[in-house]
């Protein structure tokens, strides 16, 4: 490729193909192929998931598995869980199972505001700029009027706004903070298209301001948009039970087990190079539940990392105490998340998914998929301190590896047998392998 490509987004997806295969693959037939029989036979769902992005060439699959018998607040719960790892799905399910027979997780959700901000500059006193907010205030909920109304008759809507002076940081900086309650939404569309109505209503107004000098009726604005950093849209899961009702080892008592994963929590907590390989683990559950739902695991991932550091520093995100005899287990979590809108009404798989979880509403959604972080978290501090991370993970990963290699069926049955009593890893799984088929 020595030049730029005009036009491509007009072009059809065959025609996208077959540009891909002239300038990049080398016209590779079975690469063309692979995209192909990715496509879906039926043509309407195939045209749904082409239009969920732009220049669709094919699908990507992930696998979606099944975590049962996570009783939360309860109630039974089999939770979707759409990922590629090896061993989430397996370590989650053995977490909800040990916790389902010692009373089952609690869950809350403590508050649900989401934010958005129109950042903006003015050229005058914080104290002018603030008189002018007031008197203008009602006309900007007017403004949205319109695009409240629904959300309002749901119970949610425009919560509070506030005039914020960022000028100590950035010279005329500053901004119009406004809190949305978006009920069961996640509510990206409905928030910046307030604050762009917002941000129309305070150039206008600005403009037409009496007592205003020219320089302070140039009100600027920089952008309206969502906040994915919501630590007002929290969730708080937890378990607990006597230290004696812990271990399932022999090797473990159950206060020794609890002692030993305090103090890992506790390490999580005060080094962020193992707080961040440790809520990686609590994402794992989380993504894994908030992709199978639909929702956006990125905006939930830039959400939750931002709110390990609200105190200056990366610490853990999840909490281990022993008070009384009682081993507690719990984290409070920001969730920004929707059972209505977006793909939660498009993609097939995902209304399914929320079917399977029994058509939660937002809050309930929150709770579940903080469980889920929750529950993967204590999976992997379990087997860290106790039989060590690799033994499960490459229990699951051997399938991996034996699929890498074109292992027929009868290969990965021995190989499973003989890996049962050995140690796995890449070299040693290679070397069994050309032993057996030698």
């Amino acid at each position: 490729m020595t030049k730029p490509v005009n036009g491509f987004s007009r072009l059809s997806k065959n025609e996208k193909v077959e540009w891909l295969a002239e300038h990049y693959l080398k016209n590779d037939e079975k690469a063309v192929s692979v995209l192909k029989q990715y496509w879906n036979e039926d043509e309407k769902l195939q045209k749904l998931h082409d239009e969920f992005i732009e220049n669709t060439v094919s699908n990507f699959y992930l696998p979606l598995g099944l975590a049962p018998n996570f009783l939360i607040n309860g109630k039974y719960f089999t939770l979707p869980m759409a990922i590629e790892e090896s061993s989430v799905v397996a370590a989650a399910s053995k977490a909800a199972k040990f916790w389902s027979e010692r009373g089952g997780f609690t869950a809350k959700v403590i508050n649900n505001k989401k934010i958005g901000q129109v950042h903006f500059i003015f050229k005058g006193n914080y104290s002018k700029l603030q008189a002018f907010f007031n008197k203008i205030e009602p006309r900007l909920h007017e403004a949205v009027e319109h695009i409240t109304r629904n959300m309002v008759k749901r119970g949610g809507g425009i919560l509070d706004m506030q005039i914020v002076d960022k000028t100590a940081e950035l010279e005329n900086y500053y901004q119009l903070f406004v809190k949305f309650d978006t009920r069961d939404s996640m509510g990206a569309n409905f928030i910046n298209s307030c604050l762009e109505k917002f941000a129309e209503v305070l150039q206008e107004e600005a403009k037409k301001q009496e007592g205003f000098t020219p320089d302070e009726k140039d009100l600027q604005i920089i952008m309206s948009i969502l906040s994915n950093y919501v630590p007002e849209c929290t969730v708080r899961a937890e378990v607990s039970c006597p230290i004696e009702q812990l271990s399932e080892d022999n090797n473990i008592t159950g206060k020794e087990f609890a002692q030993k994963f305090i103090q890992a929590v506790r390490i999580a907590e005060i080094e962020p190079y193992r707080a961040v390989t440790h809520n990686k683990g609590v994402m794992n559950g989380i993504d894994a539940v908030v992709l199978a739902t639909g929702n956006d695991f990125r905006a939930v991932e830039a959400g939750v990392h931002a709110y390990a550091s609200r105190n200056g520093k990366y610490t853990s995100l999840t909490h281990a105490s022993i008070e009384d005899g009682i081993f507690r287990f719990w984290m409070e979590i920001p969730l920004a998340l929707g059972t209505v809108g977006g793909l939660t009404s498009l993609h097939p798989l995902v209304k399914l998914a929320l079917d399977i979880l029994q058509r939660p509403t937002g809050t309930e959604l929150m709770e579940i998929v903080a469980v889920a972080g929750l529950a993967q978290n204590f999976a992997a501090l379990r087997s860290l301190i106790t039989t060590g991370i690799q033994q499960g993970h490459m229990k699951m990963h051997l399938m991996n590896i034996l699929n890498q290699h074109q292992a027929t069926e009868e290969e990965k049955a021995e190989m499973v047998e003989f890996f049962t009593h050995h140690t796995i890893t890449h070299s040693s799984v290679i070397e069994q392998l050309e032993k057996l088929r030698s």
